[in-house]
């Protein structure tokens, strides 16, 4: 295909797309037209067997291919009302994968879509990262105000690695070298920084929860602070396996370090790239 081909669909896909209730989506009749379908009919059987594919991934299709009506002019004014479908992205992605690649613009939408979708997972993935960086801080705070709350009360650094390192067993059943080995974790790093969200976010709630408890009940010594924390990590794990989360048996995420540099990078680049564009 030309690059001014390529430009025109490029121009005719964008403004053809709409948004209902914050979600980009596009008609399944003026698709039709724009892949090159002249009847409707054969358009149908491309649309049932995304239906298909849309299902055996286990998406929902009443999400992906809601049913509408819509208002068409016949002439001299007049108006009727047809059958449509609402279509989002990834419908038209696998509208696009099941349709005639014979058109060129079937190979268009195909790539155009594949594209599109794919930079919506990655945005979905690096929320994902960001959010689990962002519980890693929080918790590091957490337990640096932790810390401080213990010192007053007589518990040393020492002391409050010890209680941090009881609670730890008592959220994943395990004590710390046992879980950095399960982990895969280095002797030399904090078990934390390979946590999953879920088990970080685990650690922070039971510090809180000892934090405000030592307050409160004017706890003193790490002997009974220490039984504090254990009894709020069996607590926090108690809530987790009555849903079926067992905290020991997730799997290992990804260095948050290693996470930290990722996202600088990627911000480094795109400042970069924006000024080059001025």
């Amino acid at each position: 295909m030309k690059s001014e081909e390529i430009k025109a669909l490029f121009t005719q896909f964008e403004s053809a797309a709409s948004e209902l209730e914050g979600v980009e989506c596009w008609s399944a009749r003026e698709l039709q037209d724009l892949l090159g379908y002249s009847k409707w009919e054969n358009f149908e059987k491309v649309i049932q067997k995304a239906k298909d594919a849309c299902r055996n991934a286990g998406e929902e299709i009443e999400y992906h291919f809601p049913d509408v009506r819509k208002m068409v002019k016949i002439g001299s004014g007049a108006e009727k009302e047809i059958d449509d479908i609402l279509l989002t992205r990834y419908a038209c992605y696998l509208i696009a994968q099941n349709g005639d690649s014979r058109k060129q613009e079937i190979a268009f939408a195909q790539n155009y879509f594949a594209i599109q979708t794919r930079r919506a997972e990655l945005v979905e993935e690096r929320l994902l990262e960001f959010e689990r960086i962002k519980a890693r801080e929080k918790l590091s705070q957490t337990e640096k105000q932790l810390s401080g709350i213990l010192y007053e009360r007589g518990v040393d650094n020492q002391g409050f690695a010890i209680i941090r390192s009881k609670g730890d067993q008592a959220l994943f059943r395990l004590n710390t070298q046992m879980l950095k080995r399960k982990m895969g974790v280095p002797d030399s790093r904090p078990v934390a920084d390979f946590l999953p969200t879920i088990s970080i976010k685990a650690k922070d709630l039971a510090a809180e929860m000892t934090g405000l408890n030592v307050q409160s009940k004017d706890l003193k010594g790490q002997s009974k602070i220490e039984k504090e924390h254990i009894d709020n990590n069996l607590a926090v794990r108690d809530m987790l396996t009555k849903r079926g989360i067992v905290p020991e048996n997730l799997p290992a995420a990804e260095d948050v370090k290693k996470l930290q540099r990722k996202l600088k990078g990627d911000e480094k680049k795109v400042l970069k790239d924006t000024k080059k564009k001025k």
